[in-house]
């Protein structure tokens, strides 16, 4: 993946966001040129976005892979740092895919779980995310970013004082 961008994070703190945040957005294109643009829980492993999702996004994914996602923090504008990634996203449509994903199984279930079991997300019973493909529109969906574009306004030069 190809990160740009002057006043960047660096890899090892995209890779450190990606993997704290509890919310990512992900954009498709829906029928026209509508815009899905969709908060959801995900998980970063391996390089790739993980989400298990519904809805008008699945649809969108099945007639156009490309997607762009966005996490960033804090509010105020010199403590802003992001990353936005584009990419492909491929739905899993079946337990078959997702048995054949090289990640989902070993590691993204247990720890998408525990993720969100953490904080009052979810429940303590049990950490690992079982959920499969179900019904018309129940999907995992993987994005493999070809592109990020980040920032982080904490390496802005500082401004002088006004006088």
């Amino acid at each position: 993946m190809k990160i740009t961008g002057k006043f960047a994070l660096t890899s090892e703190e995209i890779d450190a966001l990606l993997r704290e945040a509890k919310i990512i957005r992900v954009a498709t294109q829906g029928p026209g040129a509508r815009i899905n643009l969709t908060a959801l829980w995900f998980c970063w492993v391996g390089g790739k976005v993980y989400a298990f999702t519904r809805g008008q996004k699945v649809e969108n994914l099945r007639h156009n892979p490309v997607c762009t996602a966005m996490v960033d923090r804090n509010e105020r504008y010199p403590e802003l740092q992001g990353v936005m990634l584009e990419g492909r996203a491929r739905v899993l449509e079946d337990a078959a895919a997702e048995a054949a994903d090289e990640h989902l199984d070993p590691v993204v279930r247990d720890a998408i779980g525990a993720k969100y079991a953490e904080g009052g997300f979810g429940s303590r019973a049990s950490t690992r995310n079982a959920s499969t493909a179900m019904g018309k529109n129940w999907r995992w969906m993987v994005l493999t970013p070809e592109r990020a574009f980040s920032w982080d306004n904490t390496k802005l030069p500082k401004r002088p004082p006004k006088a």
